[in-house]
């Protein structure tokens, strides 16, 4: 079990900052979970954007000496970005939302980067078992954000560890985990690692608007639903906070309706691109964005009641260390 914070793929610590989109994890928070040991991930553009990657890659150098990573979704058009992200050698990629057959993980592997695959099924991981990625992540439907399977993670993560045990490639929990029981938790299952979201949008180096952070530190209920983004990103389910205005507007949508018959209810500067935001559009606002910020989306995974406050990024990461280590002292040492 100790081998989840004796750490994975090179870095101190198997814990992985989810990619948080649209741009909440910049250089800021990327670099900070770095320097604290842990895997920080660049979240980048869903539209080509080479520049704007590589500026994103040489500022996160410019905040850490360490090893980290980027991300890109794959039902979005990726190859530029992708390119860059294998030209300036980061020590991971991360993908997710789509197939990554052996041949681009090869690729990959040729310019000296590793491959994290997210993945929501058995099925998923499979595939990228076959591929050869380097590490498998988990998402259960606890997980904030959009959700790609329909299986809770407890259920899910034991089934892909049995898959993995033969093959080296370590795996990696993700869903409502936000502190070290959960973590503990996880390792217990047969995790290596553990990948939180939410935990990181909450703290300083996070690019998220304020009064999402505060939502997050001071509300409990999230819901999974399909009523963000739906024109945008089609049939990408979300787990959302249950804020007043989702709690008020979730059932007068009709099933037909998307974002695009909405009003405009805010502006946000995303990636340096300005960008409209519309009423049930699946943008949550970052730092830029004005409007109102109230009605706009906040993604949030199902352990959102556990986060209390707004901590430095390596804070959270030396606490979800030292309270799994204290629970597995303290807890556990005297079962026999």
């Amino acid at each position: 079990m100790a081998s989840g914070w004796r750490g994975i793929l090179g870095f101190d610590y198997g814990i992985v900052q989810a990619p948080l989109g649209p741009d909440i994890s910049g250089p800021e928070l990327a670099a900070a979970v770095a320097n604290a040991g842990a895997i920080g991930l660049l979240r980048l553009p869903d539209w080509p954007a080479p520049d704007h990657v590589r500026e994103l890659i040489r500022k996160t150098r410019s905040l850490t000496s360490r090893p980290f990573g980027a991300a890109i979704v794959l039902a979005f058009p990726h190859e530029e970005n992708l390119r860059v992200v294998l030209e300036e050698k980061l020590a991971v990629l991360q993908v997710y939302w789509g197939e990554f057959p052996r041949e681009r993980v090869d690729e990959a592997h040729r310019a000296g980067v590793k491959v994290l695959h997210q993945v929501g099924s058995l099925e998923e991981a499979a595939k990228g078992k076959e591929a050869g990625v380097d590490g498998i992540i988990v998402q259960g439907r606890e997980a904030g954000g959009h959700v790609i399977g329909q299986e809770g993670l407890f259920p899910l993560l034991p089934r892909v560890v049995d898959l993995f045990w033969d093959s080296g490639i370590p795996v990696i929990a993700a869903g409502g985990i936000v502190d070290g029981r959960g973590y503990v938790a996880a390792l217990a299952l047969g995790a290596q690692g553990v990948c939180l979201g939410t935990r990181f949008v909450a703290t300083e180096e996070s690019f998220a608007h304020p009064i999402y952070k505060q939502k997050l530190i001071e509300m409990s209920r999230t819901d999974h639903t399909n009523v963000f983004g739906r024109a945008r990103w089609p049939n990408a389910p979300q787990r959302v906070l249950e804020t007043p205005f989702y709690a008020g507007w979730k059932n007068n949508l009709s099933d037909q309706e998307t974002e695009e018959s909405q009003p405009i209810i805010g502006h946000s500067i995303i990636h340096g691109v300005h960008k409209d935001i519309r009423r049930f559009a699946g943008t949550v606002p970052n730092a830029t964005a004005t409007g109102d910020v109230d009605s706009m989306a906040m993604y949030a995974g199902q352990g959102v009641g556990l986060i209390t406050d707004i901590i430095p990024a390596g804070e959270a990461v030396k606490r979800l260390v030292a309270e799994a280590k204290d629970i597995v002292r303290e807890k556990l040492s005297n079962l026999k």
